[in-house]
């Protein structure tokens, strides 16, 4: 029997999580065992889990679950030293030379336990089962209007503090609220645009603007093979990016944009790798978080300020988990047959990643 322990999650302001209580009802009928922690955090009720009959273990106890059971949480674990035994499904944010990647395979390689990292979850394609990207775009977006916001009501830089919202329209009515309020001042609504727009981030980014009624430009690859410089980038108020940090990609927003004549004043980077070589906006060198959102880039006229927090989907974790649940149910699933399929490829190159730990 296939044995699925749902861990609580161990971050800061983390609410979401992997498996709704269907879920764990769908899996339990096709003759799984499923044990849900309790959670201090979590935003979907432990007594929905409870209903559907599955076993409940105490928050945090998943390092004395039985050793056959698969640990599933979303975000990393917290930083230790003790060998991971288990097999873990998660976010590991181990496999591309991140800095706390080598300890945790470390762990990983001295307790023989197994990593299927949830971003490296794939079909015959190599495309993502699943993906948080709507609800990253969705959130990217909501806080680059309220860092806009701050600034134009002289509360710059800002916002000092993102919260968790319970629901895409409590969002969505905050922000129509926080916008009127700026318009007060006598500034014309923003415009904005935002690159990959036709992917699953970019069109949550767009949804989220259009609904406030901004004017939003959406491009793509077409619009950015070129290589760039993008004088359009700087003629809007809020430039949203959606493109992964990859070989080949231009830079859209170089550092002498700092100096340069422009509208731009708000960067919402919801890709987020500053550490990369391949860092598209090289003009800030560190992630913010919900308690540290912004970062002010440029002190000019208007100034320009960089939203860069690496975990937004947390910001709408009922919406964003019911969201991903559904995309990964099909494969957990099929996690009676670990060894091959999706899980086997996980397998395949967390196999390849301890092998080149020194």
């Amino acid at each position: 029997m296939t044995h699925l322990w749902v861990r609580a999650e161990q971050r800061g302001n983390e609410q979401r999580v992997g498996i709704t209580p269907e879920g764990v009802q769908s899996l339990m009928a096709d003759g799984f065992r499923v044990t849900v922690e309790e959670s201090s955090s979590r935003a979907l009720p432990i007594a929905a889990y409870r209903a559907t009959g599955c076993e409940i273990a105490a928050e945090g106890s998943w390092p004395k679950a039985p050793a056959d059971a698969i640990i599933f949480g979303l975000k990393e674990l917290p930083v230790g030293t003790s060998p991971l035994p288990h097999r873990h499904i998660m976010f590991g944010h181990a496999f591309k030379g991140q800095a706390d990647g080598p300890a945790l395979l470390s762990r990983f390689k001295a307790g023989g336990g197994t990593l299927y990292d949830l971003e490296y979850l794939t079909d015959e394609t190599g495309r993502r089962v699943a993906a948080f990207g709507y609800w990253a775009g969705f959130a990217g977006a909501a806080i680059a209007l309220m860092v806009w916001t701050a600034e134009q009501l002289g509360k710059g830089p800002g916002p000092h503090k993102v919260d968790v919202y319970p629901g895409r329209d409590k969002l969505i009515n905050s922000l129509k609220e926080n916008l009127a309020q700026a318009l007060e001042t006598g500034r014309s609504k923003p415009d904005a645009i935002v690159i990959g727009a036709l992917g699953r981030v970019g069109t949550g980014a767009s949804n989220c603007l259009e609904a406030l009624g901004l004017k939003v430009t959406k491009w793509d690859m077409a619009e950015t093979a070129h290589g760039g410089p993008f004088p359009e980038i700087l003629a809007h108020d809020i430039f949203v990016n959606c493109i992964l940090a990859n070989e080949g990609v231009p830079v859209f927003v170089p550092k002498s944009a700092l100096e340069s004549p422009r509208r731009l004043s708000v960067i919402a980077d919801i890709s987020c790798d500053p550490g990369s070589p391949y860092n598209p906006i090289p003009i800030y060198d560190h992630a913010t978080s919900f308690d540290d959102p912004v970062i002010r880039a440029g002190d000019g006229n208007p100034p320009l300020d960089v939203m860069a927090i690496d975990n937004l989907p947390s910001m709408l974790p009922v919406e964003s988990s019911e969201d991903y649940a559904a995309q990964l149910l099909p494969s957990l699933r099929a996690l009676s047959n670990i060894e091959r399929g999706v899980w086997g490829r996980a397998q395949d190159i967390f196999k390849k990643k301890i092998s080149e730990l020194d």
